[in-house]
């Protein structure tokens, strides 16, 4: 079987690369982060596969397709500030650090966060900071924020989350309409956000993320 450091140099070739994802320093992170290091021990098998990979009912690590086109569209400069919205065990942070100036990784699963700092920490992250919390509520006190990404799908985006958002700010996220899902980009310009289409993707909705369905009498 393959090396762990051979599947990942094969993740890039055939699912990143194929998927039209040409920038340095996204092939550069993908290379270099050990995804297997940052899912579930009896899932590291598999860490490589172009799927999502289960964390929980809700929660996946995005398949790398979808994480590699989403950090394209978004073009992560290497001085800005990225909030990782949903950061699981923390394997978008740890590639989003090595193309950002720092990276604040909301997790609001306490047993989650806790494996992603540790994981973080033995892959040399030092620039990213694991904060705990609501999803929803974002991490307003470490904000504005120059991107921030959102790792599960969204059917309605918290106001929290875009009040957080700096002027000229992009958000990346993967809108879901029951199995069917789009990454979008959102642009901020004074209180509202110009939104691109990117591609398709689908995600779980995350909590806090899902449209409360309205009652008529």
């Amino acid at each position: 079987m393959p090396s762990f450091s051979e599947l990942r140099t094969i993740m890039v070739d055939t699912q990143v690369r194929t998927a039209d994802v040409t920038k340095f320093p996204i092939i550069d992170a993908m290379l270099d982060v050990p995804r297997e290091a940052f899912v579930p021990s009896n899932k590291r098998d598999v860490a490589y596969v172009g799927t999502n990979l289960p964390l929980s009912a809700d929660r996946v690590v995005l398949d790398p397709r979808t994480l590699a086109k989403m950090l394209d569209a978004l073009d992560i400069r290497p001085d800005e500030l990225v909030l990782d919205v949903g950061c699981g065990l923390g394997y978008s942070s740890a590639v989003i650090g090595r193309m950002a100036e720092a990276v604040v990784a909301l997790e609001e699963d306490e047993g989650m966060a806790a494996e992603a700092e540790a994981a973080l920490t033995s892959v040399g992250a030092d620039n990213v900071a694991v904060v705990t919390g609501p999803l929803a509520a974002g991490a307003a006190k470490h904000g504005p924020y120059d991107v921030i990404t959102i790792q599960g799908g969204v059917e309605a985006l918290p106001d929290a989350l875009v009040a957080q958002l700096k002027e000229g700010g992009r958000i990346g996220c993967i809108f879901m309409r029951g199995g069917l899902g789009t990454v979008r980009i959102g642009h901020k310009s004074g209180d509202t956000l110009d939104w691109r289409y990117a591609f398709n993707a689908a995600a779980p909705v995350l909590p806090g993320f899902a449209l409360i369905p309205s009652f008529a009498l």
